[in-house]
């Protein structure tokens, strides 16, 4: 499927079964449920957007009216060190730089805010999301063991300094880690960032989905 531009917005009630419906399929039995995802966007420090197509093309294809959300991500601050919560990606907009936009905007959130570092969990066979996460500046600091559930796969904790960060001609950061090499979303079902409610009690950890 072609996939046309897209823009981004806040994340809307009016979204929710969107979201949800995206969830169950990025996630499966770690899919977040309404009351999940309602308590999320409720909670502190939270902020959000989703993805829509957008443009000439956008309105070939689904015509005139509103877009579906093709993708959407959040972000939690606690007043210091930002924590990425979930990057998704409707699979048929996946390595279409849909992840990599939603990625770049948690970060420009989190330089307005101040934050002094952001920080994610990735599970350590999404090599997609890796790479994205590198390429952005971030470096694994540490392995967290079965992180992920129902599944048991273990998660690399990664941390983005922005204070060293710089940004990159692309729209990325480049930080230590330079270029981690190309990618740009993970396969379907993993965003490059997946993650759930994690703000210190993670019911779905971040790190795989876009």
């Amino acid at each position: 499927m072609y996939a046309p531009a897209c823009r981004l917005r806040p994340l809307g009630s009016a979204d929710f079964d969107r979201i949800l419906e995206l969830e169950r399929v990025l996630f499966g039995a770690g899919a977040w449920t309404y009351g999940m995802l309602a308590d999320e966007l409720a909670a502190l420090g939270r902020w959000y957007v989703v993805a829509e197509p957008a443009g000439p093309d956008a309105v070939a294809i689904y015509g005139p009216g509103p877009k579906p959300v093709v993708g959407y991500a959040g972000l939690w601050f606690d007043g210091d060190v930002a924590q990425i919560m979930t990057i998704g990606v409707d699979p048929h907009y996946q390595r279409h730089g849909v992840g990599r936009e939603l990625l770049h905007a948690l970060l420009e959130r989190s330089r307005t805010l101040r934050a002094s570092a952001v920080l994610l969990e990735v599970r350590v066979d999404n090599d997609a999301a890796l790479a994205l996460y590198e390429k952005a500046g971030f470096e694994r600091i540490g392995l967290r063991r079965r992180y992920y559930q129902p599944e048991d796969v273990d998660a690399f904790t990664m941390r983005l300094d922005l204070a060293a960060a710089r940004p990159g001609a692309d729209g990325a950061t480049e930080g230590p880690a330079g270029d981690g090499g190309p990618g740009d979303e993970g396969p379907s079902g993993d965003d490059p960032s997946g993650g759930g409610p994690s703000g210190g009690d993670p019911d779905r950890p971040v790190g795989d989905a876009a």
